[in-house]
């Protein structure tokens, strides 16, 4: 194990379609775990530029990781490198 100690714990809730985008990311890129991939995700997340800032009173539905609800199909990653 490494050194590193994480004291905090995250708990969300994801959509089917979301946790599946999770998973075929993750395989994808072979990450170890779950928690790997959200950690690698949030990291790039973090690191870009160019999003707008949430308007204030928006719902935290309103942020999905995938645009599939009304469509039942996931969006494919373009940006993924």
């Amino acid at each position: 194990m490494s050194d590193l100690t994480r004291g905090e714990r995250l708990q969300i809730m994801l959509t089917p379609e979301e946790l599946a985008a999770l998973d075929d990311w993750r395989f994808k890129k072979r990450m170890p775990s779950r928690a790997a991939a959200v950690r690698e995700l949030l990291k790039r997340g973090l690191a870009a530029e160019g999003f707008d800032v949430a308007q204030i009173g928006k719902k935290s539905q309103a942020f999905g990781v995938t645009d599939s609800a009304a469509e039942g199909q996931l969006k494919p990653d373009d940006n993924d490198a």
